[in-house]
């Protein structure tokens, strides 16, 4: 199915009340991942896609579903969507009752962290989506209080961060329950070898929408290294902080050093949040609302804390410290340059990093700039099948450290809700 540059939402066969909505929230003319897939998920195809964030991916499979769960009859949950957090669970519950007031569509969030008794409150509402987390709705299906027999759409969005993050014997559990008569929507940012597993257990000839190579970074984004020391980070990120007054989500490690930081940058004088995962729903939420609405010009941020973070013109990204999976460093930076913006994504590398850049190098098959001297030297790209071959011999480049895994939490000793 070919899409021209001509592509409208009036062309993909949306229904006037949908169209409306569409055009009161701003969206007039769809991105490539849009204009590619809502077509195939009209149509009830089986969906596999290939997108970076900030690419409207989100809105290529909620369109859809709401137009074809609106036909549907209500009482039961017609749709599910399984997400990697809680934040991205709660953006796209929001995404939904947006676009789906005109057609009486909307959703509940089944998150972790949140209390049980309230999301059962909502389940009596008779939702026609289910916006969750593994861990969260398997509690609530022993529970009996969700029945996954009535679903007609699954949507598996961010499945690498799911996998990456564990979930594998979660989502296994969650396809089992599921009726074998349904439409299936998988979306990754990334093809590690273990999606292809995931793939064949849960789409049935799929239309593949890829709107860019895998491990590529989104267009618009200046990439940069500073080289620098442990001791020296600080001083330098408030240096950065003073060249402008761009909106900065700066990424830490770990959680103990995402605190500390937070508290030296307010005793800076900047507005400062800080989110991760030992932060209540309530202070999560309350950061990134805070961050969106510009309230707080900076947002400290863990990797797995920052992974539902959908923030327009976020105009810098900063690594602090960099990532020990090559794959987090392109999920972090596609949070600037979002929509077909521009931003900047600065990466602080010291003595012990050099590792790490080199495996994103490779990922990327090019080097990062240096700032204020030439390209850091990289090793030749091996491209994304000789990468995936390494992966599956020698393991992930930089694999996650106890202190990461320690951010993610167990669930009953299985995975991270």
């Amino acid at each position: 199915m070919h899409t021209t540059a001509l592509t409208t939402f009036h062309t993909l066969g949306l229904s006037e009340p949908l169209l409306r909505d569409l055009a009161k929230a701003g969206f007039i003319e769809p991105t490539s991942i849009q204009a590619q897939a809502i077509p195939y998920a009209l149509a009830g195809r089986d969906v596999l896609g290939c997108a970076q964030t900030g690419t409207g991916k989100t809105a290529a499979f909620v369109i859809p579903m709401i137009e074809r769960l609106a036909a549907m009859p209500n009482g039961h949950p017609r749709g599910l969507i399984l997400v990697p957090t809680r934040e991205l669970a709660i953006q796209i519950q929001e995404v939904i009752d947006k676009f789906g007031r005109s057609k009486h569509v909307f959703a509940t969030a089944i998150v972790g962290g949140a209390d049980m008794q309230a999301q059962i409150r909502g389940l009596r509402q008779h939702p026609n989506i289910l916006v969750a987390t593994p861990g969260r709705l398997l509690d609530h299906m022993w529970n009996g209080t969700v029945n996954l027999a009535p679903m007609k759409i699954l949507v598996l969005d961010e499945a690498d961060r799911m996998l990456d993050m564990g979930f594998a014997p979660q989502i296994n559990q969650i396809l089992e329950a599921l009726p074998e008569e349904r439409q299936t929507l998988l979306f990754s940012a990334t093809l590690p070898a273990d999606l292809n597993k995931l793939a064949r257990a849960s789409v049935k000839n799929p239309a593949r929408v890829m709107v860019a190579p895998p491990a590529t970074t989104v267009d618009g984004v200046t990439q940069a290294v500073h080289h620098t020391t442990h001791d020296s980070k600080t001083n330098l990120l408030v240096s950065l902080l003073g060249e402008n007054q761009d909106s900065v989500l700066v990424f830490t490690r770990t959680k103990h050093r995402a605190d500390r930081l937070g508290r030296a940058l307010g005793s800076a004088g900047h507005k400062v949040a800080v989110i991760h995962g030992n932060r209540s729903l309530s202070q999560r939420r309350t950061a990134l609302e805070g961050f969106r609405r510009g309230a707080f010009r900076v947002l400290v941020a863990t990797d797995i804390a920052a992974r539902g973070i959908d923030v327009a013109n976020i105009g810098h990204v900063i690594n602090f410290d960099m990532p020990n999976c090559p794959e987090d460093y392109v999920h972090r930076i596609g949070r600037t340059a979002r929509m077909n913006a521009t931003g900047r994504a600065t990466s602080f590398v010291t003595a012990e990093d050099h590792g790490q850049l080199r495996a994103i190098e490779k990922l990327l098959g090019q080097a990062v700039p240096l700032t204020g001297g030439s390209p850091v030297p990289a090793h030749p790209a091996r491209g994304a099948e000789q990468l995936t071959h390494h992966r599956q011999r020698h393991g992930r480049p930089g694999s996650r450290q106890p202190s990461e895994r320690a951010e993610r939490g167990t669930w009953r000793g299985i995975a991270p809700r």
